[in-house]
């Protein structure tokens, strides 16, 4: 008899003056994620550290069911943005209200920022000695306020383990999107983000400010070429190729390409060949060899060179974690 999966309980803490698209993200995503029988994978509970409502940056106030309890009984808990950080965007400490209610978060709980609640953690020292992100915006002020931290100014997201960050507005959908894979695996992504109707997958170290995502209408665009590359992954594609394909010059095309993609081909065609090998080794049982194959990265080892590189992990311990997840 197959034990039931328990839910992993995410607090949502709604700050006062909080960005109300930001504080819609959690809910929709996790919401979204279902287990193969349509199971709930998380709850999401949208709490205040007093559970009194609070004022968004929209010019209406939100009324919250749960207090700093909710934050006790978090796996995860989730900072949306505020536009009213107050000392802590000077580099000063936690509120009073906030203090206490962060003492009611329960060592090893997963703590997560969107765009500039990164400040949040800042302030609270979990950020101190590691990497984090925040609004491009920002980043430069960021850095000066909190010297201590690694601030990457160009990236989605950046995870860290127990703690991760993201840039600004929709990276927050990106992060959320990486914590449903990271959690249950590339299958129960792609469905949550098929009902939410974004894309299933943008690395974390892609740019944050594309500069023009949209080709100007006398521009030649790379999209058709990427969509061309996806159905030959397993393919030794070369720059060369993909620049025949799109009728460019090497120099146009590469330049071309990262301003419509936010990464450079080489690296792109890395991540797009990650995830397929990680949906390889998710939905199949298929040797390590011929995922490796599949992917187009030739060799296991040169699969489990890529994956310890950006997952921190070799294509048996990945397949082997999500096995065991599927049958608890």
């Amino acid at each position: 008899m197959t034990a039931r999966r328990k839910v992993h309980q995410v607090a949502v803490l709604a700050l006062d003056g909080v960005v109300s698209f930001e504080l819609g993200i959690p809910s929709r995503i996790f919401d979204s994620a279902q287990g193969p029988d349509g199971e709930r994978l998380y709850e999401v509970t949208v709490c205040t550290a007093d559970g009194r409502p609070v004022r968004t940056e929209a010019g209406f106030s939100v009324a919250v069911d749960h207090g700093p309890e909710a934050l006790a009984a978090a796996d995860t808990v989730v900072i949306p943005p505020t536009h009213d950080l107050g000392a802590m965007a000077e580099g000063g400490p936690l509120p009073e209200p906030l203090a206490r209610a962060f003492e009611r978060i329960r060592p090893g709980t997963r703590m997560v920022s969107i765009c500039t609640a990164s400040y949040v953690l800042a302030a609270a020292g979990l950020l101190d000695g590691r990497p984090a992100t925040t609004h491009w915006c920002d980043a430069a002020a960021f850095a000066r306020t909190f010297p201590r931290i690694e601030v990457d100014p160009g990236v989605l997201f950046v995870d860290d383990g127990d703690v991760l960050t993201s840039a600004g507005a929709a990276a927050g959908i990106d992060l959320c999107l990486h914590l449903v894979r990271r959690d249950h695996g590339s299958a129960v992504a792609n469905r949550a983000a098929r009902h939410c109707v974004v894309p299933p997958y943008r690395d974390g170290g892609q740019a944050q400010y594309i500069e023009r995502p949209v080709p100007e209408p006398t521009l030649a665009s790379t999209a058709a070429t990427r969509e061309w590359a996806l159905g030959r992954l397993q393919e030794p594609l070369s720059l060369g190729e993909m620049a025949a394909h799109a009728r460019m010059s090497l120099r146009t095309f590469t330049r071309r390409f990262r301003e419509e993609a936010g990464m450079t081909p080489g690296n792109w065609l890395t991540s797009q060949r990650l995830e397929l090998a990680r949906q390889l080794l998710e939905s199949s049982d298929l040797p390590v060899d011929l995922v490796a194959h599949r992917a187009g990265f030739g060799t296991a080892n040169s699969l489990r060179q890529h994956m310890r590189s950006v997952l921190g992990v070799s294509p048996v311990a990945y397949r082997r974690t999500f096995q065991v997840a599927a049958r608890t």
